[in-house]
């Protein structure tokens, strides 16, 4: 819990004022910058001052669905003018990655760079980094990355990943505040004020929430992001779990959590098609107003207003997802980041890239270019917070706590499998108290697979 205050004070949480990370000045009070049409001039980069004789590499990158951003890709085209190296980038489906991840680390065909979502307890055990990935902490981009997200990049005190992503991208509800309005809707702060509000949606013809089960990750966010309501509920709770005193099944406010959830879509609050829905329709589908919810972070509104002619940004408001009365802010400083694979024959090259992301300007060109982000997890990146995100950080944001799959040991490598397990709660083939038995066993063989002396 003292780590996730410390996020936000590291982003310059005071007086309820967010300001962007790393001590860049920039508060919550400025407005947008203005976005960049170009990509930052080539006669302006160290990385051509360091490399004046252009080289003719490919660079393999394998990444997840929606881990590379749009100003990423122009960044690497304008790193290719510059070098003459050239990224080569191949984009897995989300609910495939993982498997086909580690299946080219185990035929010794990994990538010359490969995506990763970072973790301090999970880098041994999802990539065995030690032996797959290039020991990063030299470079100089270390020093201006923010010390939480490093920490997460670590393992047994070596950072191996490099994390480029926005600091304050909570998973928490975005609403329509249009149809709220109409409906006479407020903003609801407990978990019954919610249920009232989707009834009352329902009833008006439209479905309460977007929720994209297809994708296979994105409704177990309703469950571990809660880490801090849980530790509110029950004081102690995430140690217990790491240190295997207690047990995912034995919780009741865990099992609290996931019955409401599931409540949501039995009594049809995620509509008819929730199971083939898909995360990139999540805009569109917003925008047209067929839904009034969705689980998403602040940047959305941005995201829609660029995506749908027509659409504003202003339309939209936030609250924390309200499952077990939650009225705090979900805080994860682990998130997707790139490593170097130690089989490379391009190192050097890959370090050059990763020097190349990490320069101030094109920094804040992927910032200024991403509607998805408002911040970036670097000092001195000028961050891009309206009215609307203000106010959310100054409603909620100074009572804070770090998501589950952070927090705890063992449960994030398992994010896909909790995803089958829900589904398969949500289609009445398990329940509740099956879903937390099947964390807990999928535990107890990371633990002993990693020789856990709590689980001995």
């Amino acid at each position: 819990m003292k780590k996730a205050m410390s996020l936000f004070l590291t982003l310059g949480l005071t007086g309820g004022l967010l300001t962007a990370c790393g001590g860049s000045g920039a508060d919550r009070n400025q407005e947008a910058s203005p976005q960049s049409s170009v990509a930052p001039s080539a006669s302006a980069s160290a990385t051509e001052s360091a490399a004046p004789q252009k080289r003719d590499v490919t660079l393999s990158y394998l990444a997840s669905q929606d881990w590379i951003k749009d100003p990423e890709m122009k960044l690497a085209e304008k790193f290719e003018e510059q070098t003459g190296i050239r990224i080569d980038y191949q984009i897995v489906p989300s609910d495939q990655y993982f498997n086909v991840l580690k299946a080219k680390l185990a035929a010794g065909e990994a990538p010359d760079i490969f995506g990763g979502q970072s973790g301090k307890f999970d880098l041994g055990l999802l990539y065995d980094v030690e032996n797959n990935a290039v020991d990063l902490s030299g470079e100089e981009w270390v020093q201006r990355e923010d010390p939480l997200f490093i920490e997460q990049a670590t393992w047994n005190s070596k950072v191996y990943g490099l994390t480029i992503w926005d600091p304050s991208s909570s998973w928490i509800v975005v609403y329509n505040k249009k149809i709220f309005n109409d409906l006479g809707l407020s903003v609801p702060r407990t978990y019954d004020e919610f249920l009232q509000a989707c009834e009352a949606i329902r009833k008006s013809g439209i479905t309460p929430i977007y929720e994209p089960v297809s994708d296979g990750w994105h409704h177990v966010l309703w469950f571990p992001e809660l880490g801090v309501r849980y530790e509110e509920q029950d004081p102690g709770l995430a140690d217990r779990l790491i240190s295997n005193e207690q047990t995912f099944e034995s919780s009741a406010v865990l099992e609290q959590a996931l019955n409401q959830f599931n409540e949501l879509v039995q009594k049809g609050y995620f509509g008819d098609n929730a199971l083939s829905n898909t995360y990139a329709d999540t805009e569109k589908n917003m925008a047209e107003g067929k839904y009034a919810m969705t689980v998403y972070n602040i940047g959305l509104p941005a995201q829609i207003e660029n995506a749908v002619p027509g659409s504003s940004a202003e339309d939209y408001g936030f609250f924390p997802i309200p499952l077990n009365d939650n009225q705090s802010l979900n805080v994860n400083p682990a998130a997707p980041s790139k490593f170097i694979s130690s089989s490379s024959k391009h190192v050097e090259e890959a370090k050059m890239f990763f020097s190349f992301l990490t320069e101030q300007e094109n920094l804040q060109y992927l910032l200024d270019n991403e509607p998805k982000f408002t911040a970036l997890n670097f000092s001195g990146v000028q961050a891009k917070y309206n009215a609307e995100q203000k106010a959310f950080f100054d409603a909620y944001g100074m009572k804070t706590g770090t998501v589950y799959q952070t927090a705890i040991n063992y449960l994030n490598p398992q994010w896909m499998d909790i995803g089958k397990d829900m589904t398969a709660m949500i289609s009445n083939q398990m329940t509740a108290k099956d879903v937390l038995k099947s964390i807990d066993k999928r535990r107890a063989q990371q633990a002993k697979a990693a020789k856990d002396p709590n689980w001995q």
